[in-house]
């Protein structure tokens, strides 16, 4: 066994667990940063390619009161104001110091260039540039995790399971991937920072370690999850033809500049069936725009790969360079000419707004265990505004990272427990090999169709229920003990994903079956409207091996 010893260790090396690092260590503590991938190159920050959302007043006047208006209006009621506050008040501090960090934000006559993105009231988002934001920033906070000697970077390691003694976070044990060997990391705070569920889905724009490990670690430790049903899909993901290296949400801002006509399978245009006619423009709102693809292909109108066509053939070739040069070469390195033929899109996972509760400090109901960037449920209630996710991930990062030290600091020791930790490793004491065990690539496959087709954009009871019953049958095939056990050994990592992957499915069923309503990225199709009585934020715990979901009021913000 691997045994290390830290002041604060930080799981997941997103962009939310790199800045928590990065906060914690400068406040005087020895961290671990630890990642199932490599530091830095995992989750969802480093594939972002768009904006960033942070009111600085830049080019036109602003104010984080208006940012946090905007997204509290987004959030359709269900915000937690105080969390939503720490995300607009902070978010500038944390931008700058981005800046002072040579991240590259494009300027414009000596001032941080701002776009206005749907849903804001003004230019409020920064960017690196359509292609990069994402990668400049994972590459800016590298940079500085390498000048940090009391930060110590590991890879290839998934934690299992959180140790908690006495109701208190004391560390974790996991798998170092490489070795095959159980690894134990005693620390003072635990920060869990391991990004959403997009893996849940078949179609998904997030990296392959976003499963929901966090929220299943956080469960099973005892703290709560909130607004666990609330999956947020982007109408126009790209489809095919395959595109390497390049956003698959990237057709947004086409769209929104150039307008991108979406044809069906006859090459007709379609939006006004559902109620809003685009005449050229791109005026589709998100949910619309999902709805009408969903229902054309419902209705046998669909592109061959089952999406919509989205067409920039009647753009000019010179207007498309000069809206997006380096995007256009970029394309065509993938065989893709927007001069000659259409691409297809369809909605995909791409943000989930649910995650683990906790509070204006980021530490969940179990003390010395907090959550950061996209593990945080609250802040965006119903529905995200666009360009918060970067921002949620420097605030809540650097904000955990600073809180955490800080109760790391006023311990005397970390409370490990050996026999606390003997139980979660016991699930190590594992077969020897595969003989009897499901096909778990098979079950994955089966999980991410089941999400998509039960649990997607558009959902009915029948359905929900539907996949609650499947999901349950294949947690009891997929049985309680791992297989294998040999460094990468495909089929007991697939155990230990499908163990949190089938459990996180559940709370997002369990919650969605509950919502009787539509509000933000719920909506029932047998429930349609938004009610007032259904302005409830819903809480699951998981105790004995249930799941136990309760409702309450979100909180008011003070006057």
């Amino acid at each position: 066994m691997i045994r290390l010893e830290s002041d604060v260790l930080v799981i997941g090396a997103g962009g939310a667990g790199m800045y928590a690092a990065i906060a914690a260590a400068r406040d005087g503590c020895r961290v671990h940063l630890i990642d199932r991938s490599l530091i830095g190159r995992g989750g969802a920050t480093v594939m972002a390619q768009m904006t960033v959302a942070v009111a600085l007043g830049e080019q036109c006047p602003d104010h984080w009161e208006h940012h946090l208006a905007d997204t509290l209006a987004a959030g359709r009621g269900l915000c937690d104001p105080a969390l939503a506050q720490l995300l607009c008040e902070s978010a500038p501090a944390r931008i700058r110091e981005m800046d002072a960090w040579k991240v590259g934000w494009a300027r414009e006559n000596g001032h941080l260039k701002q776009v206005h993105a749907p849903g804001h009231d003004r230019a409020r988002c920064v960017y690196v540039d359509f292609l990069n934001t994402g990668p400049a920033v994972s590459r800016t906070l590298r940079a500085q995790l390498n000048r940090i000697d009391a930060i110590r970077r590991i890879g290839d390691v998934l934690i299992t399971d959180i140790v908690v003694h006495e109701g208190e976070a004391v560390g974790a044990v996991g798998l170092h991937l490489l070795s095959g060997e159980t690894v134990a990391l005693e620390a003072k705070s635990v920060i869990v920072a391991t990004g959403g569920l997009t893996r849940l889905y078949r179609r998904n724009s997030g990296s392959l370690n976003m499963g929901g490990d966090g929220y299943a670690l956080a469960l099973r430790a005892g703290a709560e999850l909130v607004d666990m049903e609330f999956v947020q899909f982007f109408p126009i993901g790209h489809l095919a033809p395959r595109m390497i290296g390049m956003d698959p949400i990237m057709w947004d801002p086409f769209r929104y500049k150039l307008g991108g006509r979406l044809l069906n399978a006859k090459g007709e245009e379609f939006a006004d069936r559902y109620g809003q006619a685009e005449a050229g423009n791109y005026v589709l709102t998100r949910d619309v725009a999902t709805y009408a693809i969903f229902k054309e292909v419902e209705a046998g109108r669909g592109s061959p790969a089952g999406g919509a066509y989205l067409s920039f053939t009647h753009v000019p070739e010179a207007e498309l360079r000069l809206a997006f040069g380096p995007v256009i070469d970029r394309l065509a390195k993938n065989g893709i000419d927007l001069t000659k033929m259409p691409v297809e899109v369809a909605p995909i996972a791409h943000y989930h707004m649910g995650g683990v509760r906790v509070d204006a400090a980021m530490e969940t109901r179990i003390p010395n265990l907090f959550a950061a960037g996209k593990a945080v449920g609250g802040a965006n209630g119903a529905n995200r505004l666009s360009g918060n996710a970067i921002s949620e991930a420097f605030v809540f990062g650097e904000h955990a990272g600073t809180t955490a030290a800080a109760r790391a600091k006023a311990r005397a020791a970390s409370g490990w427990d050996e026999a606390a930790a003997a139980k979660a490793l016991a699930l190590f004491n594992r077969r020897g090999g595969a003989a009897g065990v499901p096909n778990t690539a098979a079950l994955l496959v089966e999980l991410q169709a089941l999400m998509a087709d039960h649990v997607g954009p558009f959902r009915t009871e029948d359905k929900l229920l539907q996949a609650l019953r499947r999901l349950r049958q294949m947690q009891r095939e997929l049985g309680p003990l791992p297989a294998g056990g040999a460094h990468y050994d495909m089929v007991c990592l697939d155990w230990f994903d499908l163990r949190n992957m089938l459990l996180v499915a559940q709370c997002v069923v369990l919650a969605a079956i509950e919502r009787k309503e539509s509000r933000g990225a719920h909506q029932r199709e047998d429930f349609p409207g938004m009610l007032p009585e259904w302005e409830l934020n819903q809480r699951l715990s998981y105790r004995k091996g249930e799941l136990h979901l309760e409702r309450a009021a979100p909180a008011r913000r003070a006057p």
